[in-house]
């Protein structure tokens, strides 16, 4: 008997495929970086940068053992480099001096977010891995976003859980498993997801007043909880009908 299945044969060298992308990603990450010295300027910076990139890269390896990734997986790879590039900056406070760079890498971050979908739809190459990609790089930016406006603003902990609430979800479908099944389609909850993205940005630049900042993230996180709320008694009623 063979060591290894044909299956796992081929595997192999797909993965190692994509782990071949992935490292070209991190060159382009090193190139990018090196044109943002006010933001990558100290040691901490990179490491943060890069252990973000290396988290992302790992997940990557283990749920798409099919290959070359594919043009809109390749946007999105783009996309991981530059949040884990916005991550990065949040070291030292790094961004707190170049408040204006941060915030425009992290407006690339989120353009991209409409390319990848694009040309998934364009080539037909839409997938749920790539669907889930996307969706928790959005995730975390939010969550960085969120951090950074903790940093500038001191508006206390409350708002990290406008980029937390999504961890919070998952957390309780642990303990619910009802709360994993499948949701409906929603242009609510793409409104809102929009929203706090816009919202966080505003209140992060230096424009923006104490006072206009704190409103506009509480306002994120009460769209937020407001979509969560409909979904959760959604599950939950479904639940008790089946």
């Amino acid at each position: 008997m063979p060591l290894f299945s044909n299956a796992s044969s081929y595997t192999l060298p797909k993965r190692l495929y994509g782990a071949a992308e992935l490292l070209l990603g991190s060159l382009l990450l090193i190139a990018v970086g090196k044109g943002l010295p006010l933001l990558m300027a100290t040691p901490a910076n990179w490491w943060v940068a890069f252990a973000f990139y290396t988290f992302i890269s790992a997940l990557v390896i283990i749920f798409w053992p099919h290959g070359a990734l594919g043009w809109a997986n390749r946007v999105t790879l783009v996309r991981a480099i530059v949040v884990s590039l916005v991550a990065g900056a949040l070291a030292a406070n790094a961004f707190v001096g170049a408040i204006w760079q941060w915030l425009a890498i992290a407006v690339i971050a989120l353009l991209l977010d409409g390319v990848d979908g694009w040309i998934a739809r364009r080539t037909k190459s839409h997938t749920r891995f790539g669907a889930r990609f996307d969706m928790e790089l959005d995730a975390l930016l939010i969550l960085l976003l969120c951090a950074g406006l903790l940093r500038l603003e001191s508006l206390g902990f409350w708002v990290l859980l406008i980029g937390a609430m999504r961890y919070l979800f998952i957390a309780a479908s642990w303990q619910f498993p009802w709360l994993s099944k499948p949701l409906f389609a929603s242009f609510r909850r793409k409104a809102v997801c929009v929203w706090q993205a816009v919202a966080l940005l505003l209140a992060l630049t230096p424009l923006t007043s104490h006072l206009v900042a704190s409103l506009l993230a509480i306002s994120a996180l009460i769209s937020l909880l407001y979509s969560f709320g409909v979904d959760v008694w959604w599950l939950y009623r479904k639940t008790q009908r089946s």
